[in-house]
């Protein structure tokens, strides 16, 4: 229940921090922007010290790992890629239009007798 109840003051924090942004527009927009995120960083603040806060902040740190540990195309394998994806968009394509005009072909002029002028 504690959880619960630190979930929700970290949510009303936020909310809070956003209807600052309106409640001060005609202030300066740094104050109004300084509003946002001294909401979130109250909410996270708050959050950090809940169970499920805890894991989603380990959750986090974890997912950072994983990332790093990624090999990454180089350059050249992101070129290479992208122009094998564009050959074969431009070969279905070709073949699509000539499925179409062949289809077209026999059923206007063959079957139906709609022969183009």
């Amino acid at each position: 229940m504690k959880d619960k109840i630190q979930l929700a003051v970290a949510v009303l924090l936020v909310v809070a921090g956003l209807a600052g942004f309106y409640y001060w527009s005609a202030s300066a927009m740094i104050v109004r922007v300084g509003s946002v995120l001294g909401g979130l960083l109250a909410g996270a603040a708050v959050a950090w010290f809940s169970e499920s806060g805890q894991r989603f902040f380990a959750f986090s740190r974890e997912s950072v790992a994983e990332t790093k540990k990624v090999v990454w195309p180089t350059r050249k394998d992101s070129f290479q890629t992208t122009a094998a994806v564009f050959a074969f968009v431009v070969v279905m394509a070709i073949f699509l239009w000539i499925s179409d005009k062949s289809l077209e072909l026999v059923l206007y002029d063959l079957v139906l007798g709609w022969k183009k002028s």
